[in-house]
């Protein structure tokens, strides 16, 4: 292996082109592996079969094809018709896994959504009307900081920002993380603009979701200590219109989206079928009736109609704290 390279997010340079970089002239000659096929447009980057025709690559190994309808196979053709060799279709269900959020973005225009949280044995997240204490271990709390740094955006309701004045920032040993962008559902705009996440020096933006008709003078302040608002319009029974949200995040090239809680939030998100994946962080400890649950009341007739996860990705210890990963 000469080069390797990775998409880090969108407007960035590709992971081809961080690859060849990654190389120097060693990509001379050289066969790339890569989980998507080259891009042959221009976006906000160049095309990046233009990249592998400067570099010299003799081959490409392809796992899966673009899956944007208008491009699909557009670049390994290409790159066929300026002699290089192609080879498609390797290890494709495994690329296809890997770049979910990318295809989920791409195909439908929202991003892919994971719920995220550490719950005790029991299932509570946080003792009610307590004061917040950590659940999980420092070993769990930095790989959940791991996801963060996946995520194009990590998003709280009010409740848990008011509750927990929290960052929502990567907080990783060494450098070269990322903050994801900050979305905060806010109906009313209770989010002081004192809050921490307005106040701390970070690369990333805060984005807060709020009802139409919200109090323009907190709306000001809050724009005013670095936030953009969005009118967030509402679907049935008054709730705040997820899909709606959703839809904005992918316009603006946010292809997944981590869900931190809290409770109410959960349960909006797991009612309405928008999460795909959970990965939640069990800690050895029982919290009993005094507990904030996972989720609130999901409205089920049955243990059938349950939200249910269909494939077990992983089951991971961190010490004596456990995580699951799954997909819906």
């Amino acid at each position: 292996m000469v080069g390797r390279g990775y998409h880090k997010r969108a407007g960035t340079p590709h992971a081809e082109v961080k690859a060849i970089q990654n190389a120097g002239d060693k990509s001379r000659g050289a066969v790339i592996y890569v989980t998507l096929e080259p891009c042959n447009h221009q976006g906000r980057t160049p095309p990046c079969t233009k990249a592998v025709l400067e570099a010299g690559l003799k081959r490409v190994v392809v796992g899966m094809p673009d899956p944007n309808p208008g491009v699909a196979g557009g670049g390994a053709a290409y790159l066929q018709s300026q002699g290089l060799t192609v080879s498609t279709g390797v290890l494709d269900d495994a690329c296809r896994k890997i770049n979910r959020p990318f295809i989920r973005l791409v195909t439908r225009g929202v991003p892919w959504v994971i719920m995220k949280a550490g719950l005790s044995l029991d299932g509570g997240i946080a003792v009610a009307h307590g004061r917040p204490g950590w659940i999980t271990n420092e070993r769990s709390r930095r790989f959940a900081h791991r996801l963060r740094d996946q995520a194009d955006a990590i998003l709280v309701g009010i409740g848990t920002a008011l509750n927990d004045d929290p960052s929502l920032t990567t907080r990783l040993p060494g450098g070269g993380h990322q903050d994801p962008l900050r979305v905060v559902l806010d109906s009313s705009l209770r989010l002081p603009p004192a809050a921490r996440m307005l106040t701390q020096q970070s690369p990333a933006d805060t984005l807060i979701f709020c009802a139409a008709g919200a109090e323009a003078g907190r709306k000001g302040a809050l724009m005013a200590a670095g936030a953009e608002i969005v009118e967030l319009p509402t679907a049935g029974q008054g709730r705040p219109d997820l899909h709606f949200m959703l839809r904005e995040l992918g316009r603006r090239g946010i292809s997944s989206l981590l869900v931190e809680g809290g409770s109410k939030v959960h349960a909006s998100f797991l009612g309405q079928g928008l999460v795909d994946q959970a990965n939640l962080f069990y800690g050895p400890l029982f919290m009993g009736g005094d507990a904030v649950p996972l989720a609130g009341p999901l409205g089920l007739g049955s243990v059938d109609e349950a939200p249910r996860l269909r494939e077990i990705n992983c089951c991971r210890h961190f010490g004596n704290d456990v995580m699951i990963e799954g997909i819906f």
